[in-house]
């Protein structure tokens, strides 16, 4: 079973958490740009952030052999906050960047004048780099707010085909296959979506258009819901290729649209870097460098972890 998981928030995950998901058969990601869960206080804030979407992640996850890409906005929340307007101003300098596959996350969080001013600036942003657009859809009053959401999608003119519409449930399922626009399901472990009730949605409405994610972030979540969301449909009888379509290929086909999507391993010939910016994800001397020095330092700290494929982690 093969694996793009195209919402993702790595940066609140751990090496462990890479190491499981890519011997789960995750081969590719996108990390959307969200709430951090304590509020920024200024631009720079965000510029740091970014810069580590772009830079520092990225290569974190090609240690382990998975593909980084991320999305790039200024999120719902704190689109809220006057101190942080001047963020909108610095996007199309991260727009440009390679990796960077789409905006998002943007939408609504409280369905506030100030959200909705950001969002149609930041579909018109869309627009103006051609990229697609990844929206997060309200966890309060989402019926109403996806509906809002859909008539600025519409107003905007980009093509429904170019924006995934996500956190979705049952309740919002036919509106958004009414609109043209992919549909986004965050499996979670006790909110949003459970991989019981995705397979019921894949088994009643079909697999066009249909993206599964973990969004798995510093809250109650699990980055391997992907793979327990194919489980449960080889086991409710779909194939093996209904799995791939689903976790593989309509991720791909939808962030592909960017032109920005890099999916070889990232591990062969020499890709993945030893360090990034002079750091590696190392946390002191492996041991047979240490022993350069001292004879008995590889005793002493034990035999080094070992990266997919047997690589150096």
């Amino acid at each position: 079973m093969r694996i793009f998981d195209p919402h993702i928030h790595m940066t609140s995950r751990t090496t462990a958490d890479y190491r499981a998901m890519y011997d789960a058969g995750v081969r590719a990601l996108v990390e959307p740009a969200f709430w951090l869960g304590q509020p920024r206080t200024s631009v720079g804030s965000f510029r740091d952030y970014f810069d580590g979407l772009v830079g520092w992640e990225r290569f974190r996850a090609a240690q382990f052999g998975i593909r980084h890409h991320c999305t790039i906005a200024l999120n719902p929340k704190e689109a809220n906050d006057p101190r942080l307007a001047g963020v909108l101003d610095i996007l199309p300098r991260y727009l440009a960047k390679d990796g960077v596959v789409a905006v998002g996350e943007v939408g609504f969080d409280s369905r506030t004048s100030e959200e909705e001013k950001a969002f149609r600036h930041q579909l018109e942003l869309a627009r103006e780099f051609g990229l697609p657009v990844l929206v997060h859809t309200p966890h309060r009053d989402k019926v109403e707010g996806t509906r809002h959401t859909l008539r600025l999608i519409a107003e905007s003119g980009i093509a429904p085909e170019m924006v995934l519409v996500d956190h979705l449930n049952e309740s919002t399922v036919e509106m958004v296959l009414d609109s043209g626009c992919v549909l986004g399901f965050s499996i979670y472990p006790d909110t949003k979506m459970s991989p019981d009730r995705m397979v019921r949605i894949l088994s009643e409405h079909g697999l066009d258009r249909m993206v599964v994610n973990s969004a798995a972030d510093w809250g109650h979540s699990d980055p391997l819901t992907t793979l327990y969301t194919g489980q449960k449909m080889l086991a409710a009888g779909f194939t093996a290729d209904d799995v791939d379509r689903v976790l593989w290929r309509n991720p791909v086909e939808f962030y592909g649209r960017s032109g920005r999507l890099l999916l070889e391993d990232a591990t062969g010939s020499g890709t993945a870097p030893a360090t990034f910016s002079g750091n590696s994800i190392l946390r002191g001397e492996r041991p047979e460098q240490a022993s350069e020095t001292d004879p008995d330092a590889g005793t002493a700290a034990g035999p080094k972890t070992q990266g997919p494929e047997g690589g150096a982690a």
